[in-house]
């Protein structure tokens, strides 16, 4: 069954891992898909943030757009996937750094990611994607 939009927004704002994937390009190969982390509030736009040099930053950028999916088997399984343009690519924040890794790590471990990720992970960005088409469902328990 297919969510509603308050459901499916609320579900995306969850800190769950997504799948981006997007079209790389690249003749003969499939869409690239990796697992990543980004930020979402119901009714806003979507972001993630990468290093400047990645495959999937160029890939993005060539692109304009990309998709992201997230998923869970509990208690139901459910899962929402959102495609969008790309709205704006700008070079991180260590604020936004913090703001990331604080959704998806433990409070105590937070400083310390932030550290050594802001000295070795090289040059970020923050992309932000408008989300534009969404596709959703609640298939129930499993």
């Amino acid at each position: 069954m297919a969510l509603s939009r308050e459901d499916r927004e609320k579900f995306l704002a969850e800190p769950l891992v997504a799948a981006l994937a997007v079209d790389a390009g690249e003749d003969g190969r499939a869409p690239l898909t990796v697992p990543i982390w980004y930020q979402y509030e119901p009714g806003g736009d979507i972001w993630v943030m990468t290093a400047r040099d990645s495959r999937k930053a160029k890939a993005i950028e060539a692109a304009g757009r990309f998709t992201l999916m997230v998923d869970r088997i509990e208690p139901t399984v459910r899962y929402v996937s959102v495609e969008g343009p790309v709205v704006e690519s700008v070079p991180a924040t260590r604020e936004q750094l913090v703001d990331i890794s604080a959704r998806y790590l433990d409070p105590a471990k937070v400083d310390a990611y932030v550290d050594f990720a802001w000295k070795e992970h090289g040059e970020q960005m923050v992309i932000r994607m408008r989300p534009q088409r969404w596709i959703s469902s609640d298939l129930g328990e499993a």
